[in-house]
């Protein structure tokens, strides 16, 4: 974050959040001084596993969970002393369907319109162009309880939508959604904010919406924020390229791993015979040096491949442990932590 940023440039300013839980008569930090700034018109992803502290940040955040120390400016209306106002200018789409499912469609739509006190013809000029957007238009007149879970994940984005807010918060805003579905939701938001200016907070397990839009990445493990800087930055400097090289033969392989290592200042490795990798920050510029020292020592590589850090190389790196592997359970598990259930989130 920009040093430099005052708190007029920010739409969310957080200084030492902390939320604790009493588990089984032991309290229990779920999040821990949480230091967050916000520009307006940014985009933040907020990554991290399954029980990190994403969704109690966000109840935090949004006026939904009070926290037990610490504060934050959030729309510039304090979550504290002003809740009402921060509920007003922002929009949150969390992880469980926030529908009435006695309701129809674009009733329910209607109704959540005069909540935010807008009038009746803006609401269904809005709500008709959300339906068709993320294709609930043939679903209008049918009842909130009849829709499959995906419909009313739709139902619940277009709901937090609805007042076209100045900052969205969205709690894995495109799991159970197929990827069409997914790709329509990240359009309607990209839209929302270009033409808007919308402020958008996003957590995700699908590390390539992150990498793909979001200005900046924030890690977030064991109720504290790890990392914090641009998806590019974070690979580039923490996770690495791995370079792996085939050779002809054992003698070859040998030879050019002690080569690699001192070229690269990392450690090699043989993942197979015949093949040597190695992982190092540069690799677009060390693999050239690389295979020029092979050929002038006359163990030259018969094949060379660079593969690009991702996310969840970064998130290895900080941790020890994938975030694409934890994500794989964290829809089923994170949605309980929406219901209130403190254990679901302060679980390691």
């Amino acid at each position: 974050m920009n040093s430099t940023s005052t708190h007029s440039d920010l739409m969310i300013h957080a200084s030492k959040l902390t939320k604790q839980f009493t588990v089984k008569r032991e309290r229990v930090n779920a999040v821990t001084d949480l230091d967050l700034e916000v520009r307006h018109g940014e985009l933040v992803a907020f990554l991290g596993p399954n029980g990190a502290g994403k969704t109690t940040s966000l109840r935090m955040l949004t006026t939904l969970l009070p926290p037990t120390s610490g504060t934050a400016v959030v729309a510039g209306h304090n979550v504290l002393t002003d809740p009402a106002g921060v509920r007003r200018r922002i929009g949150y789409i969390g992880q469980g369907s926030s529908a009435g499912h006695n309701q129809r469609v674009r009733d329910e739509m209607l109704s959540q319109g005069a909540f935010y006190g807008m009038s009746r013809r803006d609401t269904e000029t809005r709500a008709d162009e959300l339906l068709e957007s993320l294709d609930l238009a043939p679903l209008a007149k049918r009842g909130v309880i009849s829709l499959s879970g995906g419909q009313k994940r739709r139902l619940d984005i277009a709901l937090g939508l609805l007042h076209s807010p100045e900052l969205l918060f969205l709690d894995e805003p495109s799991t159970g959604l197929d990827p069409q579905s997914r790709a329509n939701l990240w359009q309607h938001i990209l839209t929302l904010r270009r033409e808007q200016g919308t402020t958008i907070f996003v957590t995700t397990h699908y590390l390539e919406e992150a990498d793909l839009f979001a200005e900046r990445v924030m890690v977030m493990d064991a109720g504290r924020v790890i990392a914090d800087d641009t998806a590019s930055a974070l690979k580039s400097t923490l996770a690495g390229d791995l370079m792996t090289l085939g050779f002809e033969s054992d003698r070859d392989a040998v030879a050019a791993s002690d080569i690699i290592a001192r070229v690269t200042s990392a450690e090699a490795s043989a993942p197979s015979p015949l093949t040597i990798a190695v992982t190092a920050i540069g690799g677009d510029r060390l693999l050239p040096r690389v295979l020029r020292e092979l050929d002038a020592a006359g163990h030259p590589a018969v094949t060379a491949t660079l593969r690009q850090p991702t996310l969840d190389d970064v998130f290895l790196a900080l941790t020890g442990r994938s975030l694409r592997e934890e994500g794989e359970v964290a829809a089923e598990t994170e949605t309980g932590t929406t219901h209130g259930d403190p254990k679901e989130e302060v679980r390691a």
